[in-house]
């Protein structure tokens, strides 16, 4: 039986979805209205240029609307997209993996960067506006092809003000639209799903999402999660709604989280976060076979820092297709995620210890590799 709000949603869906095969096709909007469609189209498509880009415009928006506590979740895990993509072009991954890996991996990440914003970015402005004109204009989001879910969900958020539902809500929302028009692609199916580099990623928890967290001139503390069975819809938004839980059910963390993030500019690289060990510039030797220079989170002395290239180093920027009109919504099942534990969340976890541990079974498998084929520093 779902709870008082979740019933309110569903039947705020049924109207939705009463709603867009009522409309009539072909009638223009009013020029006001038609003016704020084509003002957020326009302001979404100059954001949605890079991860660089987007990534900013979600800590800039949240800097404005505190209230929309998605936009600061989505600043972070934009940041963590970044640096893996950056990761494919570092001082690391590109001996384990091949140019074409390299390639397809990187695109995979952009595509599904690329695709949360252009659906999320035009909710997040239309709310804006809306208060800007203190008005209601949740009407509008059928002209942005935004899921009949979604559409109910910013009504209820209007009346009611649940920042929590909200939240969890878009993490749904965001995750649903992944699968439609990602995950379930033959083309990322073949290139990078069902690859033996993806399963060693999951193998080897490769895929962490980190909060660094402001600290007093020491290496930042990071917290956060390990991403496993990332192809699962069920265990994405899972890990949405811990990642949320982690960050919004304690201030003092929040406070020290969003510190750093409007502190420090999101370039792709990991020197934003650790500089003591990662470095935008290469400073290795080329010719020389790899030697070890990470342990206990520390440099091995005389060890030089790991190459980890800003993102507009390693990378140009992708022109997109747009997607195809896909509605996710089905039934009301999907209400069943919306439902958040109320118990306080637990303490939060140093993910430090655990990505130096990451690091360091890289760097055993680069080790590993150059004993078999004879790996220099490229």
């Amino acid at each position: 039986m779902f709870d008082p709000p979740l019933l309110s949603l569903a039947k705020e869906i049924k109207q939705a979805i009463a709603r867009e095969k009522e409309m009539p096709e072909g009638v223009s909007l009013p020029a006001k209205e038609q003016k704020i469609v084509e003002h957020i189209k326009e302001q979404t498509f100059l954001r949605n240029q890079d991860n660089v880009e987007r990534t900013r415009a979600y800590v800039e928006y949240y800097q404005k609307h505190t209230e929309i506590h998605w936009a600061l979740l989505a600043h972070l895990v934009s940041r963590n997209a970044g640096w893996s993509m950056t990761d494919l072009r570092g001082e690391l991954l590109p001996k384990l993996l091949s140019p074409k890996e390299q390639n397809d991996y990187f695109l995979f990440l952009e595509r599904g960067n690329w695709l949360i914003f252009q659906d999320a970015y035009p909710q997040l402005l239309l709310y804006e506006e809306c208060v800007r004109q203190k008005t209601n204009l949740f009407h509008l989001l059928p002209h942005f092809h935004v899921s009949v879910f979604t559409q109910a969900l910013w009504n209820q958020f209007w009346r009611e003000g649940d920042r929590d539902l909200l939240a969890v809500g878009l993490i749904i929302n965001e995750q649903q639209h992944l699968e439609e028009q990602v995950m379930k692609e033959e083309s990322y199916q073949k290139t990078v799903l069902g690859t033996l580099p993806f399963a060693i990623q999951e193998l080897l928890a490769l895929n962490q999402i980190l909060f660094p967290c402001a600290g007093d001139g020491q290496p930042l503390r990071l917290v956060g999660e390990t991403v496993s069975h990332f192809a699962s819809v069920t265990e994405r938004i899972s890990l949405g709604k811990r990642l949320y839980a982690l960050l919004f059910r304690d201030d003092f963390l929040l406070q020290a989280v969003f510190g750093w993030a409007r502190g420090q500019a999101h370039t792709g690289s990991r020197k934003d976060f650790w500089p003591h060990l990662f470095h935008d510039v290469k400073e290795s030797v080329p010719g020389k076979p790899y030697q070890r220079r990470v342990g206990d989170c520390l440099l091995v002395p005389g060890a030089k820092r790991l190459y980890s290239p800003t993102l507009r180093q390693a990378w140009k920027q992708v022109k997109h297709e747009m997607p195809a009109e896909r509605e996710w919504y089905r039934d009301r099942s999907v209400l069943s995620y919306l439902r958040i534990p109320k118990e306080k969340a637990p303490a939060p976890v140093n993910r430090g210890e655990a990505y130096c541990r990451t690091l360091e079974k890289i760097e055993l498998a680069v080790l590993a590799r150059g004993k078999i084929f004879g790996a220099k520093e490229p």
